[in-house]
């Protein structure tokens, strides 16, 4: 059974107090946890114990809250935006693993050409100096001289060249095997965890809590609400005085002399607005 208190009301708790600073305190803790500045940040989702921890008191407190027409704004405000950085974090994590996936890809493909290469300067291919040429911009300096030295050797080997090999060798199964990249990706992918687990948790229980209304906002709306409805009321008034006031002009009438060349042609002479009053008709028949 959980009991809740709200800032600054004792009350009295058999089991566990849940108090609105403790869950603020919560809701900041896992934000520093799913932040990538942070020094102290989640590792594992399925080993963290502490991370869930936090995401269940979080969400119980949402989800048991009495009287949700009443539910701390504060808490409520930093929970959505909890949510909010998450989701953000979740799309930036999603980019990186983007751009790691295109990286890892160009590695290979990198590999490959040094592969070609390097058989190619073994073999004391014709054309092996241009072929390591090519390599200058994808390729660090120590890299191009150990072909160079691979190529140039020819009866006598030199004492180097061995080590040359296994340089060439070594940066083409690093390569392969892009190490960094995958230790780079599980780590943003053990994040990215975290953050869908915040979105699943948090805001899931967030639906059945009502957005509070800000007080200063609802006094706003009221007023303006009054303002509104006594402008509706004089103009519906003033409708209702033209029409008990007015006879009704047939339409035929009104148009063609709305529409006459001689209406219009003062309109753009002028360029002022022509308002035709049409005379009260006596009661009784009169024709036109």
């Amino acid at each position: 059974m959980l009991f809740f208190k709200k800032q600054k009301q004792g009350i009295v708790n058999v089991k566990m107090i849940i108090t609105e600073e403790k869950i603020l305190s919560n809701i900041d803790k896992v934000q520093k946890l799913i932040n990538p500045n942070s020094k102290k940040q989640i590792i594992q989702l399925e080993e963290d114990a502490y991370f869930k921890d936090l995401i269940d008191s979080i969400k119980v407190y949402l989800i048991e809250y009495p009287n949700k027409k009443n539910f701390p704004e504060s808490v409520y405000a930093e929970a959505h935006k909890l949510v909010e950085y998450a989701t953000n974090q979740f799309e930036e994590n999603t980019k990186q693993i983007e751009v790691l996936i295109r990286q890892r890809e160009n590695n290979i493909n990198a590999a490959n050409e040094l592969k070609i290469v390097l058989e190619a300067v073994e073999n004391k291919d014709k054309e092996w100096k241009s072929k390591v040429k090519g390599l200058e911009e994808l390729f660090s300096e120590d890299i191009i001289e150990a072909l160079t030295i691979i190529g140039k050797t020819k009866n006598k080997i030199p004492e180097n060249y061995d080590d040359a090999v296994k340089l060439v060798n070594a940066r083409i199964n690093n390569l392969e095997t892009n190490l960094h990249i995958e230790i780079d990706m599980e780590r943003i992918e053990d994040r990215s965890k975290a953050l869908s687990y915040i979105g699943i948790e948090i805001a899931e229980a967030l639906r059945g809590i009502p957005t509070p209304v800000n007080k200063e906002v609802s006094k706003a709306e009221k007023v303006q609400n009054i303002i509104e409805e006594k402008q509706s009321n004089i103009e519906e008034q003033q409708k209702q005085y033209m029409e008990e006031t007015r006879f009704e002009v047939k339409p035929s009438l009104w148009e063609r002399i709305k529409q006459s060349k001689f209406v219009q042609a003062i309109k753009r002479l002028t360029k002022i607005r022509i308002v035709i009053d049409v005379p009260a008709l006596p009661e009784g028949t009169q024709k036109n």
